[in-house]
């Protein structure tokens, strides 16, 4: 039962790291496209 529980936890934490690592990837391009297409700096808040 406890080795079934660290699996999951283990599992969940790579989910949310490989989503953290996609979210700044994403955020990346997108300023990376708004640059070319608009030639100026993205609206960053």
């Amino acid at each position: 039962m406890e080795n079934e529980m660290v699996k999951r936890l283990m599992f969940s934490g790579l989910i949310a790291g490989l989503g953290a690592l996609a979210a700044i990837a994403s955020r990346k391009a997108a300023e990376q496209v708004w640059r070319v297409v608009f030639n100026e700096e993205p609206p960053i808040d």
